[in-house]
Formats: C-alpha cells, structure tokens, sequence
C-alpha cells in the first residue's frame, strides 16, 4: 500500500513510520497541484492520501478513483506526533473510496 503526503502535513509522518510506503507531494514534484488534478494523478500510483484538508470529503468523489483519504486535525507538529498510533490504524483499516477523518 502505497500513502502520499499532502503539502502541509507534517513529514515526521514518512520519518517516524518508516515501515510504509509513504512519499509526499514534493518528492512526487506535484506540489502545488489541485486537489481533483492530484487524485488523478494518484491514480494507479498511490492508495491513500493523508491530508489537513478538511473541505475535501465534500469536494470529491474518492469512489472512481479507488483511493482513500485520511484527514488530519492539525499540522501542528507535535500534535501529529501524538496522533501517529491514530494515523497508523487509520491507514490499515481505511477501504478504498472512504474518507477518515481523525479527532
């Protein structure tokens, strides 16, 4: 299972759980990239997004695409460290097409 990183969340994610497949918008050279255009672009490369935006269950239909995206409360660094255990079960319990936002 391959995860993407949204511009913004914090990259102490792709450090601290090393153990997945985990790459970001800047590695990819998509920063900048609009949410629709980078789900298309995701497609058939990763299965999960994670991301801070929390407009975005409500902007896209994620069923085409079979991808699934968790939204993060907060980028605030510190406070994404004490989420990782939720960010970690998130991701292994997601189904394509779900959103998952966490508290």
């Amino acid at each position: 299972m391959k995860i993407l990183l949204d511009e913004g969340v914090p990259k102490t994610i792709q450090k601290r759980l090393s153990k997945l497949s985990i790459s970001n918008v800047e590695d990819m050279g998509w920063r900048g990239i609009k949410n629709g255009a980078l789900l298309d672009l995701m497609t058939g490369q990763f299965q999960i997004l994670v991301t801070t935006d929390k407009n975005l269950s409500f902007q896209q239909n994620l069923e085409k695409r079979q991808i699934s995206v968790v939204i993060l409360p907060t980028n605030d660094v510190p406070s994404v460290i004490e989420l990782l255990p939720q960010i970690e079960q998130a991701i292994a319990a997601i189904s394509p097409g779900e959103f998952k936002q966490l508290p």
